[in-house]
């Protein structure tokens, strides 16, 4: 058996929460990620058979069934899981009742998932049904994109415009454009399913006055996702009080869908 310190998955997830924490995405114990495993992989480090606890997870799953995922744990900061990931990460499978979750490594202190799985869980089940390679559902609170919701309408269609028209790789990233929630109380089933209806149909989810949801194939796309999201919400709060001189247009975008054969959203322009 493999050391599982060793791990790529492992080792992935360590540096995306501590570029996460460093770019001021998760204050405190804000944020969570879920990441699906391929089973294969994990069985070089893991016996498979041992299983540690089991922890019920609010959410009857039986689409996941026997999905194995890495889980941040609930209260934990992200600024601590690459220093010590066995307390501050979890390794579970979910079990034949799809309700329950079995802890096969992690959770060292007796802890357990972000009390936000339930949504993770929608969630990928949501994106799995569009998109088998999907792997990865990641929430943070990037500033910018927060910011964005105190002041700008939060609708859909005006939201993704403003996020395309900021910078020219905005439409290339997201052609899908972005799903909006109205403020709702965080870690509710509620949320959960309203944010996977959204994940039908888009990668990122933002949730008014709170923060985002992204989905993708990997930890570095989904990264991506959020991080191109938050520059574009910049670009708009350094100058959404200053008169615009300079512009991209419809015309454009039509452009850029062209120049990179985009399958994006042609209701969001004027043209």
């Amino acid at each position: 058996m493999k050391n599982i310190s060793d791990a790529p998955f492992l080792k992935e997830i360590c540096s995306a929460t501590s570029n996460m924490y460093r770019l001021g995405w998760d204050e405190r114990n804000g944020g969570n990620i879920s990441y699906m495993l391929n089973e294969n992989e994990v069985a070089e480090y893991l016996d498979l058979d041992k299983v540690i606890r089991t922890i019920p997870t609010g959410f009857e799953a039986k689409e996941l069934i026997g999905r194995i995922f890495i889980v941040t744990g609930t209260g934990k900061y992200f600024k601590n899981v690459e220093k010590d990931p066995e307390n501050n990460l979890g390794i579970i499978r979910i079990a034949k009742d799809g309700a329950t979750a079995e802890l096969l490594w992690g959770y060292n202190d007796g802890g357990q998932f972000t009390s936000e799985l339930p949504a993770h869980l929608m969630s990928h089940i949501s994106r799995l049904s569009v998109d088998s390679e999907n792997r990865v559902v990641m929430h943070c609170h990037p500033d910018y994109t927060l910011a964005m919701t105190q002041i700008h309408e939060m609708e859909e269609r005006a939201l993704t415009r403003t996020l395309w028209k900021q910078m020219t790789e905005s439409i290339v990233v997201f052609p899908d454009g972005i799903g909006v929630l109205p403020w709702m109380v965080c870690g509710t089933n509620e949320i959960g399913k309203a944010t996977a209806e959204k994940m039908k149909k888009h990668r990122l989810v933002i949730w008014t006055l709170h923060g985002i949801y992204g989905a993708g194939k990997d930890l570095d796309e989904t990264f991506g996702l959020i991080e191109t999201v938050e520059k574009a919400a910049k670009q708009y709060m350094l100058t959404a009080h200053l008169p615009k001189l300079n512009t991209i247009t419809d015309e454009n975008l039509v452009a850029l869908a062209k120049r990179f054969n985009l399958d994006y959203r042609k209701d969001y322009l004027d043209i």
